[in-house]
């Protein structure tokens, strides 16, 4: 018998996969925010060659996203038309080498770092202090503490929309601040990152500090989706955002953290569109003030809820 849920038409379009597929999949409370609707078809494939033929399998009319562990992510109220990918437990190896570690897309950042660390591996302690996977850092050119991939990747694995799968050098990928030149379509699955011998007491040290830098000046423990605006040149946009009043600013459920302005939190009954709309708001008072329009770090994906007057 065929389904009458709408992700279950989709579902009888999309080609078989090894696999997992699921209609009308509850994703926002997989992000740090906990808010947002719900996601057309979710899928989760096995590995590589599973998301490789799905994508080849697809029909070009229904739209493709991927996400992570949501910890930079926000899924509005309306949910997400078309296929979810969301790469779980066949992407989250870490394989340590001479002075060098390989990783699944899937895998934590922090992770990551740990195990660089106990290797004995120095240089990707940055690693501990973005709160995401190794996937979500290509897009963005992800970094903290002074480091960013481009400083230490050398080559990342991906599979574009038809299927197809990449090798690329760092280079390749045309890293700037915040961005990447790679094709809006890949999806990332695998990196390989160059670090070098080191001490693990040192390193250990090295991120421990990370870990108490974070915690003395993040909301780390709130539901935020971390830093929310990219700093503009020659600005910190915290202190944009600070100086524009926007300190503790409240819409419905979500309020600008007073421990660090660059931070958004669901104070617990927030919707997407709060978030987002606050946002907004906060951009809207740094340009009035200061001329300099703020970008979303945040990523953002999905409709509005129908009805909800957002844009």
């Amino acid at each position: 018998m065929k389904s009458t849920t709408v992700g279950g038409e989709l579902i009888e379009r999309l080609p078989p996969v090894r696999g997992r597929l699921a209609a009308n999949a509850a994703i926002g409370p997989m992000t740090w925010f906990r808010v947002g609707g719900p996601a057309e078809v979710l899928f989760r494939p096995a590995d590589e060659r599973d998301l490789a033929d799905f994508l080849a399998g697809t029909p070009e009319d229904i739209p493709v996203t991927v996400i992570g562990v949501g910890s930079n992510l926000l899924v509005r109220d309306g949910g997400v038309r078309g296929v979810v990918v969301r790469l779980g437990r066949g992407f989250v190896n870490i394989t340590p080498g001479d002075d060098q570690i390989s990783a699944g897309a899937g895998a934590l950042d922090l992770n990551v770092a740990l195990t660089a660390a106990q290797a004995g591996i120095e240089g990707l302690e940055f690693l501990s202090g973005i709160p995401g996977t190794i996937g979500g850092g290509f897009q963005t050119n992800a970094g903290a503490y002074g480091t960013e991939f481009k400083d230490v990747l050398i080559s990342a694995d991906s599979v574009d929309r038809g299927g197809n799968i990449h090798r690329v050098s760092a280079a390749e990928l045309g890293f700037s601040y915040r961005h990447s030149a790679a094709p809006a379509d890949w999806i990332f699955t695998g990196a390989i990152f160059r670090g070098k011998h080191g001490d693990r007491a040192v390193i250990a040290q090295r991120m421990s500090a990370i870990q108490e830098a974070r915690e003395a000046a993040q909301p780390i423990r709130a539901r935020t989706g971390g830093s929310t605006f990219a700093n503009p040149p020659e600005h910190h946009a915290w202190e944009l955002v600070d100086r524009a009043g926007c300190r503790g600013l409240i819409r419905g459920g979500a309020m600008v953290s007073e421990k660090h302005t660059n931070f958004l939190i669901n104070t617990g009954d927030a919707s997407a569109a709060d978030i987002e709309s606050l946002g907004e708001e906060v951009r809207r008072r740094v340009h009035d003030r200061f001329g300099v329009m703020l970008e979303w770090e945040i990523r953002r994906i999905g409709e509005p809820a129908p009805g909800s007057g957002t844009p």
